[in-house]
C-alpha cells in the first residue's frame, strides 16, 4: 500500500480539510501557548512598523518575514511540546533535550529577526 492511499481526499477537497486543519492549528496555539499570542502581539506591532519603516519592497519583506518566521517556529515548538508530552508524560532525558531544542530554535528566530531589522533598518 502506497503513503498516497492513506491520505484520503484530493484536490480542492484536501485544500478546503488543510485549510480547516491550518485554522484549527492557530486556535490550538491561540488558546494554549501564552509565548504565541505575545508574539502575535509583536507581530501585530512590527508588521505595519516594518511596512512604514521598510524603503523598498525587499526591506519590507525580509523585515516581515524575520517576524513570520518567529510565528512560525513557535507554532512547531508548540508542536513538539504537545507530542513530547502525549508521549512521554513522566520526565525523560529526552523529553527534555527534545523540548529544549525545540526552546532554542524559538530563541534563534527571535534573535534573526533583531539582526534583520538591525542590518535592514541600520545603514
Amino acid at each position: 500500500m502506497s503513503s498516497a492511499e492513506f491520505k484520503g481526499k484530493t484536490g480542492l477537497v484536501r485544500l478546503w480539510n488543510a485549510l480547516g486543519y491550518s485554522r484549527d492549528g492557530l486556535a490550538a496555539a491561540w488558546k494554549n501557548e501564552a509565548a504565541f499570542r505575545e508574539e502575535v502581539l509583536l507581530a501585530a506591532i512590527a508588521i505595519p512598523l516594518a511596512l512604514f519603516l521598510g524603503k523598498t519592497g525587499v526591506d519590507r519583506s525580509i523585515l516581515i518575514g524575520s517576524i513570520i518566521l518567529i510565528l512560525i517556529v513557535e507554532i512547531l515548538n508548540s508542536a513538539i511540546e504537545a507530542v513530547v508530552d502525549k508521549a512521554s508524560p513522566e520526565k525523560h532525558e529526552l523529553a527534555k533535550r527534545a523540548k529544549d531544542m525545540g526552546s532554542a530554535a524559538v530563541l534563534f528566530s527571535l534573535l534573526n529577526a533583531a539582526v534583520v531589522w538591525a542590518c535592514v533598518l541600520w545603514p
